[in-house]
C-alpha cells in the first residue's frame, strides 16, 4: 500500500490561467443537489467555479442540454458561464446511457472553441469519468493541460458496494484508466483518494494532488443566539416535532447513501430503548437516484415493515436557506454511506454546528474528526448504529461539546483554501505543459539544424 500519497499544493507564486474550460458532462452545476445525478459535484464545480471568478480567472462550464427549453448559454455568476451542448434526446439521461453521447458532446466542445481565437483556454479541468474523457481529446486538440477530478472511483466503488446495489461496469473501469494516464494532474479530495488512485490505478504519484473540498461558511454557520431556540424556530421553519430528538440524513436516495441503514438503526433502539427510541424523528431529505430509482418508495417501505413509519419523516431536497435550517433543527446528521470522495453533507453539518456519526469510510474520516466533530463508526450493523446514537441522543453535555468542535472543526475548511490549492495545481500543470513544448521545439530545432 503507497504510503506518503499526494501533495498538499504550497503557496509558491504559479503562473494563473485567464481562462478554464470545466468540464461536467452528467449533471450540471445548476440543478438542485440531492436527487438524481446532482449532488456533492455540482457542489463543487459552482462553488468553485464562483471563486475562481473572483479570483479573476474565467470559468466556461459545459455540461450537456437536459431541455429544449434551456438557453445556449447561461451566466451563472459574474465570470462565470454554463454552456449547454446539445448531444442526445433533450431529457435526463443515466450515467450508463451516457458513454453513447460522448461524442457528440466532444463535437459540441470542440465547435464551441474553435469559434474563439486561438489560445481562448489555457487549461481544462473535467470533473467525473465521462468528463475526463472528453477532456483527453480536448486537450490533445487545444495543446493545453488537463487536471481530472474523479469525484468517485469505480474499483473503489466495487470494493465496497452496498447490499442489492449494481456493480460500475467494466467500460467505466476502462475509460477511468484511460483518463488517469492522460491527465496532467488528478485532483484527489483526501489523501486517501490519491492512495486508491496510485494504489488501483497506477497513476503517477507526482501528478496526484490532494486538494480538499471546503464550505460555504457564510451560508453553513451556527445560529447567533442560543442554540435550543434556534434549534426549536429551524424546527418549527421545516413542519418537524419541536420537542424530542431529530436525527437528519441528507443526500441522495441510493443504496451507497445507505439511508436504510439509519431507519433500521432505530429500529434496533426501539428494541434496545423504547422510550428512547419514541423521541427520536428521523428526517430523510432527498430524492431518488441511481439504482434508487428502481425502488423510490423502498424506504417508506422499509420503514412500514420495520414498525418504525411514524419515527420517519421524508423531505424533499432542500434550497436556499432550509437546508442549513435543516441541518441546525437536528441534535444529529447521520452519514451512513458505503463509499464518500469527501462528504459535503458532513461539512455542512458540522459548519452548522451539528455533530455527525457517520461510516469510517473514504474522505469521511477527513471529514469527520472522530469524537471532536462526531463520530465515526467501523461498518453498517444498525445495531451498532443503534448503540451510538443511544449513547449520544440523551447526553447533552457531549452533545455540546462536540458541537462546539463540529464548528471549529468545519472553519478549517473554506472554499478560498480550495481554490488556492487548486490554482497552484493548475500552475504547475501549466508550467509543466509549457516546459514540454519548449522541449519539443528546441528538438524539433535541433532536428533541422542536423539536415
Amino acid at each position: 500500500m503507497h504510503t506518503g500519497v499526494g501533495r498538499q499544493r504550497g503557496a509558491r507564486p504559479w503562473p494563473r490561467p485567464r481562462r478554464i474550460a470545466t468540464l461536467s458532462v452528467h449533471t450540471s452545476p445548476l440543478h438542485q443537489p440531492g436527487t438524481g445525478d446532482a449532488g456533492g459535484m455540482n457542489v463543487y464545480i459552482l462553488e468553485v467555479a464562483r471563486r475562481l471568478a473572483e479570483a479573476d480567472v474565467e470559468v466556461e462550464i459545459f455540461t450537456r442540454a437536459t431541455s429544449g427549453d434551456l438557453p445556449p448559454v447561461v451566466e451563472m455568476a459574474p465570470g462565470v458561464h454554463v454552456r449547454h451542448i446539445t448531444s442526445g434526446p433533450l431529457e435526463g439521461l443515466t450515467k450508463e446511457d451516457l458513454p453513447g453521447q460522448l461524442c457528440a458532446f466532444t463535437a459540441g466542445v470542440l465547435r464551441a472553441e474553435a469559434s474563439r481565437p486561438p489560445g481562448h483556454y489555457d487549461l481544462i479541468h473535467s470533473h467525473y469519468w465521462l468528463s475526463g474523457q472528453v477532456g483527453w481529446l480536448a486537450k490533445e486538440r487545444w495543446g493545453v493541460p488537463l487536471v481530472h477530478t474523479a469525484h468517485t472511483l469505480a474499483k473503489v466503488k466495487n470494493a465496497q458496494l452496498a447490499a442489492g446495489d449494481r456493480p460500475e461496469p467494466k467500460a467505466r473501469v476502462i475509460g477511468e484508466e484511460q483518463v488517469v494516464a492522460e491527465a496532467d494532474r488528478l485532483v484527489a479530495n483526501t489523501g486517501v483518494e490519491a492512495g486508491d488512485l496510485i494504489d488501483r490505478y497506477d497513476a503517477e504519484p507526482a501528478r496526484v494532488a490532494v486538494v480538499e473540498p471546503g464550505v460555504d461558511l457564510d451560508r453553513f454557520r451556527p445560529a447567533p443566539g442560543d442554540r435550543a431556540l434556534a434549534t426549536a424556530a429551524a424546527r418549527r421553519r421545516l413542519g418537524l416535532p419541536v420537542a424530542g430528538y431529530v436525527v437528519a440524513f441528507v443526500g441522495r436516495i441510493q443504496p451507497l447513501k445507505a439511508p436504510d441503514v439509519l431507519i433500521r438503526a432505530v429500529a434496533a433502539l426501539r428494541e434496545r430503548d423504547p422510550a428512547l427510541a419514541g423521541e427520536v424523528t428521523v428526517v430523510i431529505c432527498g430524492g431518488p437516484s441511481g439504482s434508487g430509482l428502481d425502488r423510490p418508495t423502498a424506504l417508506i417501505e422499509l420503514a412500514a415493515s420495520l414498525g418504525v413509519a411514524d419515527r420517519v419523516r421524508f423531505l424533499p431536497p432542500q434550497t436556499g436557506d432550509d437546508l442549513p435550517a435543516l441541518y441546525r433543527a437536528a441534535d444529529l446528521v447521520a452519514v451512513p454511506s458505503y463509499n464518500e470522495s469527501f462528504g459535503l453533507v458532513a461539512l455542512e453539518a458540522q459548519a452548522c454546528g451539528t455533530p455527525v456519526v457517520a461510516a469510517a469510510v473514504g474522505g469521511l474520516v477527513t471529514a469527520v474528526r472522530d469524537q471532536v466533530s462526531g463520530v465515526l463508526i467501523d461498518g453498517h450493523d444498525p445495531v451498532d448504529w443503534a448503540r451510538t446514537l443511544g449513547h449520544l441522543l440523551p447526553d447533552r453535555l457531549r452533545r455540546a461539546e462536540l458541537s462546539r468542535g463540529a464548528a471549529r472543526h468545519a472553519r478549517g475548511f473554506s472554499w478560498q483554501r480550495t481554490v488556492s490549492g487548486l490554482l497552484a495545481v493548475y500552475g504547475e500543470a501549466i508550467t509543466e505543459h509549457r516546459a514540454r513544448l519548449a522541449s519539443e521545439l528546441a528538438g524539433d530545432a535541433a532536428m533541422s539544424c542536423s539536415w
